[in-house]
């Protein structure tokens, strides 16, 4: 046989290997790594003081079963210092998706880990663990939420790695379900998942963005759903088309959503459910509390004739708006988070899915009674009144509730009565506007403003995310806007400066 360069001769003792089916065993390892079995990246998630929820999915053609996945971590980027190492075993019915849960890290660090497989080797993310419990160190942090991928790039994701926050809060509609139009400025597969494989393949499409995947890889994230992770505005068990598989069609949702980001093995569904709501501490400074608003939610008031989903009504033709049993946590969420604020930490931030405070289109003085939106906090007020009571009966001066789905920045007070402007401040809101979906006419904004005196601040032209830094003293929140979202190099800028101060509720410019 002629002498061959090395790549040649390679791939022709690779052919005929396979032509005869024996190919030895340092052949299939060569083969196998040829393959990304990496795909859609890596991600973190969950950080508690001794360690945090690892993630990544194997992908490539020929996956068996059951694949061992190994993972290390270190505490330098070259991975020369490994301070833990584990195996995972990642199966064919959960979608070949790993979630390795270290344990026995240093509090309050830095790290960096990665995955093998296959002969393989993921590339490298970035990762922490939250401060020991007698610690009160600085938290910062960004809120994002709604990143529908066919309406723009990820802009935004670029310059959220590129400031390195020690956490991402994302707050739902991670993907979208809908269809792409033709038109549109980049393509997801045709037609409406409804099944697992089809939503699989939706957050595959999702995760082989590299900004988003540079996000991931960047810091830990926690994140809860909103409703297009499953389909727009359902409600329980209810589906907006009331299709009567819909309880079916949850389920595989379910099970994508926790296949394909860093949940705890744990919170991995059983009988189509997934415990989402929960709480986690950063150090003595602050405890998040996360919550559900989709899976245990009463029905939208006054849905329009033959099908589910929101409205917008008027509260004298709706008043179920105010009938104390609709709820929109349920009530054993209720019942837990009433008893889950923390009164020995300066801060509690409501991590949720959207906008809290009262938002009317019309005026609530007149004999309309205000417009609602039937969807949000407004179509369930009772709900948000229990709870906003809850804060008041317990003087907790340090309530900053997080919020997304509207596609708008907004700045709140949240007040004890929103007719009156004078009332009691109990809390202080920031709700972030979308990664990349599509916000109202700005126009529409600008008119409602007057009539909601407790709304700050609210854009609904832009683009982007909210930076947050936040210790003993005070929050800071930077609303962060992307110059143009069709334009995946788009610089980033800060829109405005907001600062609330401990023990103060209402956001100061």
């Amino acid at each position: 046989m002629p002498h061959l360069p090395p790549d040649l001769h390679r791939r022709r003792l690779l052919a005929a290997s396979l032509a005869t089916g024996c190919a030895p065993g340092f052949i299939r390892q060569a083969l196998a790594a040829e393959v990304d079995r990496f795909e859609l990246g890596v991600a973190s998630g969950f950080p508690r003081p001794d360690g945090m929820v690892l993630w990544t999915l194997l992908t490539g053609p020929g996956l068996p079963e059951r694949v061992d996945v190994a993972w290390e971590i270190a505490d330098d980027e070259a991975f020369s210092r490994i301070v833990a190492q584990g195996t995972e075993t990642a199966e064919a019915a959960w979608g070949h998706s790993v979630h390795a849960e270290p344990a026995g890290l240093a509090p309050g660090r830095w790290y960096h880990y990665r995955f093998t497989a296959l002969g393989a080797r993921s590339a490298a993310g970035r990762t922490r663990t939250a401060p020991a419990a007698t610690e009160a160190a600085p938290l910062s942090f960004v809120i994002a939420s709604c990143q529908r991928y066919d309406s723009g790039h990820y802009a935004a994701w670029r310059q959220v790695a590129a400031d390195a926050p020690d956490l991402v809060m994302f707050l739902g509609d991670y993907i979208y379900e809908y269809p792409s139009l033709p038109t549109a400025l980049r393509q997801h597969e045709a037609g409406f998942p409804r099944t697992l494989a089809a939503y699989r393949a939706r957050y595959a499409t999702y995760q082989r963005d590299p900004l988003l995947q540079a996000a991931h890889a960047a810091c830990p994230w926690l994140l809860v759903w909103d409703d297009h992770e499953v389909e727009n505005d359902y409600a329980g068990l209810q589906g907006n088309q009331l299709q009567t598989d819909f309880p079916e069609q949850r389920a595989a949702a379910y099970q994508a959503y926790w296949e394909h980001l860093p949940f705890p093995k744990a919170w991995r569904p059983v009988q189509g459910q997934m415990r989402l709501y929960g709480s986690h501490d950063w150090g003595r400074l602050a405890r998040i509390l996360a919550l559900d608003d989709r899976q245990y939610r009463a029905s939208q008031a006054c849905q329009k004739p033959g099908r589910g989903g929101s409205n917008t009504v008027t509260m004298k033709e709706c008043p179920a708006l105010a009938d104390p049993r609709r709820t929109l946590l349920g009530t054993a969420q209720e019942q837990w988070l009433a008893q889950a604020w923390a009164e020995d930490r300066p801060w509690n931030l409501l991590a949720q899915q959207t906008l809290m405070a009262r938002f009317t289109w019309s005026d609530p003085a007149g004999p309309e009674g205000g417009t609602y939106w039937t969807d949000g906090w407004d179509g369930y007020a009772p709900s948000r009144q229990r709870l906003l009571a809850t804060v008041a009966e317990r003087r907790l001066g340090g309530v900053v509730v997080l919020g997304g789905d509207v596609h708008a920045h907004y700045v709140a007070d949240l007040k004890t009565d929103f007719r009156d402007p004078r009332s009691a401040t109990l809390a202080t809101e920031f709700c972030g506007t979308s990664i990349s979906s599509l916000g109202l006419d700005q126009a529409r904004i600008d008119a409602a403003l007057p009539l909601n005196p407790h709304v700050r601040w609210g854009r609904a032209d832009r683009r982007g995310y909210t930076r947050f830094r936040l210790d003993a003293r005070q929050i800071e929140a930077r609303l962060m806007v992307v110059a143009d979202a069709l334009d995946a190099r788009s610089p980033v800028t800060e829109a405005a400066r907001f600062v609330v101060e401990a023990g103060r509720p209402g956001a100061q410019a």
